[in-house]
C-alpha cells in the first residue's frame, strides 16, 4: 500500500479520489535518500501514479484538443508539511509529499530534471511503495540518462550557489549560517550535483550515497565557502572535458522513451488500443490498400 493511501485513509491528507489506489511508485528523497542523515522524522517522498484512462486519452470522452471546455488533466499531487502524529509509535512524523502523473513524471525524466532523475536511483532502502510497472520504469531508468544532464545539472548546482550568495536565511537555516558563516545546506547541494553529473558522463550511472562522506563533512561546516567556489570552478572544468568526450547520446531517445511509456500504459490499462493511433499499423493498410487498388487498375 501506497504512503499516500494509508495518509488517505486515516484522513491526514485528502488527494483527487483516484489517486491514492493508482500510485505505482514511491521513495525517499532528501537527506535520507542522499546518506547524510539517518532521521526519518521528516520525509521528502517523490511518486508517480497512472490517472484514468480519459486524463490522458481526453478524446475518450468527447473531447477535442483546443476546442470547447477543456477538462484539467492531472500534472502533480503535491503537500508540504504533512503531520502524522502517528507515525514512529506516537512520536510523529511530518511529510512532504509529490506525486508526479506518469506522463509528467516521463518528460521531466527525459529532460534530465535532478530530483525527478534521483528518484530513480535512490538505494532500495528507500523505495516505499513499487508495482509491477513501477519495476518496469525503476529497472530501466538508465534510458533517461544522456549528455543533456550536464547543462541542467550545471543550472541548479549555480542555482543553489546564487542562493547561497544572496538568500536570506529563515527556520533551521539561520542557526546554520551563524554556526559556520555560511548556508553549509546550499553548499552541500552544490557538490552532490556536480558529483552526480560526473557519474552520469563518465559510468552512465548514478549511485547517489557515494560521496556521503564528503556530503556529511561540507553539512558540518568542515570547508569554508571559499573552499566550495574554488573547488566548484574546478569541478566546472573537469565535466566540461568529460562532456566532450562522454559516450551518452547527445539527446534522449525519445523512441524508445515514448515505447517503455506506452508498455505502462498497457500494463496499467490492460490495452492502449483505441487510445494510440500506431503509425506503422496505420501505413501498412495504406500500402494494403493499394497494393489492391493496383490489381484491379486494368479493370477499372
Amino acid at each position: 500500500m501506497s504512503t499516500l493511501q494509508q495518509l488517505t485513509d486515516r484522513g491526514v491528507v485528502k488527494p483527487p479520489r483516484w489517486l491514492p489506489a493508482n500510485v505505482q511508485y514511491e521513495t525517499i528523497m532528501g537527506s535520507v535518500a542522499y546518506g547524510v542523515s539517518a532521521d526519518t522524522s521528516d520525509m521528502d517522498v517523490y511518486g508517480w501514479a497512472i490517472p484514468p484512462k480519459e486524463d490522458l486519452f481526453p478524446h475518450l470522452r468527447g473531447e477535442i484538443l483546443g476546442f470547447g471546455r477543456q477538462h484539467k488533466r492531472f500534472e502533480q499531487f503535491q503537500e508540504h508539511h504533512i503531520a502524522d502524529p502517528d507515525a514512529l509509535a506516537g512520536h510523529g512524523r511530518t511529510y512532504d509529499l509529490t506525486i508526479f502523473g506518469i506522463v509528467k513524471f516521463f518528460q521531466l525524466a527525459m529532460e534530465n530534471n535532478p530530483n525527478v532523475l534521483d528518484s530513480l536511483f535512490t538505494p532500495a532502502n528507500c523505495v516505499l511503495h513499487c508495482t509491477q510497472v513501477g519495476t518496469l520504469v525503476r529497472e530501466n531508468r538508465r534510458l533517461f540518462l544522456h549528455r543533456g544532464a550536464w547543462p541542467k545539472f550545471k543550472g541548479y548546482a549555480y542555482s543553489q550557489l546564487h542562493k547561497l550568495a544572496i538568500k536570506e536565511p529563515t527556520g533551521k537555516r539561520v542557526e546554520l549560517v551563524e554556526k559556520h558563516g555560511y548556508d553549509t545546506k546550499f553548499a552541500y547541494h552544490v557538490v552532490r550535483l556536480l558529483g552526480e553529473v560526473e557519474q552520469i558522463l563518465l559510468e552512465g550511472d548514478i549511485d547517489l550515497q557515494r560521496d556521503n562522506d564528503r556530503l556529511k563533512a561540507i553539512r558540518r561546516g568542515e570547508w569554508t565557502e571559499d573552499r566550495l567556489r574554488k573547488w566548484a570552478a574546478d569541478k566546472e572544468a573537469d565535466l566540461e572535458r568529460a562532456y566532450a568526450e562522454c559516450k551518452l547520446p547527445a539527446a534522449p531517445d525519445e523512441a524508445k522513451l515514448k515505447a517503455l511509456l506506452l508498455n505502462c500504459l498497457e500494463t496499467h490499462y490492460g490495452t492502449p488500443d483505441g487510445c494510440v493511433v500506431n503509425p506503422d499499423r496505420a501505413v501498412a493498410a495504406l500500402r494494403a490498400i493499394q497494393a489492391t487498388l493496383d490489381t484491379i487498375r486494368d479493370v477499372l
